[in-house]
């Protein structure tokens, strides 16, 4: 079975979809890079999974995030909650904001970016994190899952990014990332993610490259990040299973991968649909056993990925 990265619940060749980065007219501006140091995040979801291993990373270096999901109770089999979270990040050396919400209300969305903003006096980066799934085939999927998923994916990374654009535009080196796979159009992937699902994914995947082209001229990067191979969490514990688990790359991947996205300069990293061991590879990593309980080549592929050439 294909792996399932964004399966938090909450949350080919490979085919880099074009950069716009070389096409943005930009002008210089000296920004302080290589730390999160006092940068505000929002985040949709984070309460567990690549979120919060996000969240978590940002916090070492002591950002400040806001966390803004559904879960105020702990799941039995899925455990962790905005509160939780919250108290990990503050744990790890950062300040956080937990912010009961669902990303599908416009209101709601618009008073978690007011009150980040209220809290740690503005906004530096936007997370798209929150992702549903569901693999019924076409035939069969109800119209409400398929809602669902459109709702949660696509139009709530829209909507976050949106609301938070005013906060961006005064920040230093503002960034969005949304946790979406590259656009590919060959036919084959979709006899693993089911075509409901595939245009829930690559639509928050145009909502990133729309983005990028869109505010080009303030400066605000928009980028798409997504796991090379499945990704522990606890949904894939309990879903799929220990067998698959073992096969899986730790939640960190994702983490240190979307860190060197957010460090680098705003003005020259934009329109990328980057992939999480090509960002670290990029970055010098050569060692990435940290990461996986198994053989490289045993390794269990995300969707709408194929092994990186070695």
């Amino acid at each position: 079975m294909p792996g399932l990265g964004d399966l938090g619940l909450e949350g080919m060749p490979y085919r880099r979809c074009p950069t716009l980065a070389s096409l943005i007219p930009y002008d210089d501006k000296d920004v302080a890079m290589g730390s999160l140091a006092g940068k505000t995040i929002i985040m949709s979801g984070g309460s567990r999974g690549i979120g919060l291993a996000i969240a978590l990373r940002a916090a070492r270096d002591g950002a400040n995030v806001a966390i803004m999901a559904k879960t105020a109770e702990p799941h039995p089999k899925l455990p962790g909650t905005i509160y939780t979270a919250a108290e990990e990040i503050e744990a790890a050396g950062g300040q956080a904001l937990a912010i009961l919400g669902d990303v599908r209300d416009d209101e709601v969305v618009a008073s978690a970016v007011a009150q980040t903003v209220e809290r740690f006096g503005g906004i530096d980066i936007v997370v798209n994190n929150a992702s549903a799934l569901n693999l019924a085939p076409s035939e069969s999927i109800s119209m409400k899952a398929y809602d669902l998923m459109q709702d949660i994916n696509a139009r709530g990374s829209f909507s976050l990014s949106k609301s938070a654009i005013g906060a961006l535009k005064e920040a230093d080196n503002p960034h969005i990332l949304t946790l979406s796979p590259p656009i590919t159009l060959e036919p084959k992937w979709f006899d693993q993610a089911t075509t409901a699902y595939t245009i829930s994914k690559f639509s928050m995947s145009l909502v990133a490259i729309g983005l990028a082209h869109e505010l080009r001229e303030y400066g605000i990067a928009s980028n798409s990040l997504w796991p090379r191979t499945t990704i522990d969490t606890a949904a894939i514990r309990n879903i799929l299973g220990a067998e698959l688990v073992a096969r899986c790359r730790s939640a960190e991947i994702m983490a240190d991968a979307a860190y060197e996205i957010l460090i680098k300069p705003s003005r020259e990293v934009t329109g990328n649909s980057f992939i999480d061991d090509e960002v670290l590879t990029e970055a010098g990593v050569t060692d990435f056993s940290k990461y996986r309980q198994c053989a490289e080549e045993d390794l269990e592929l995300d969707f709408w990925m194929e092994r990186a050439a070695r």
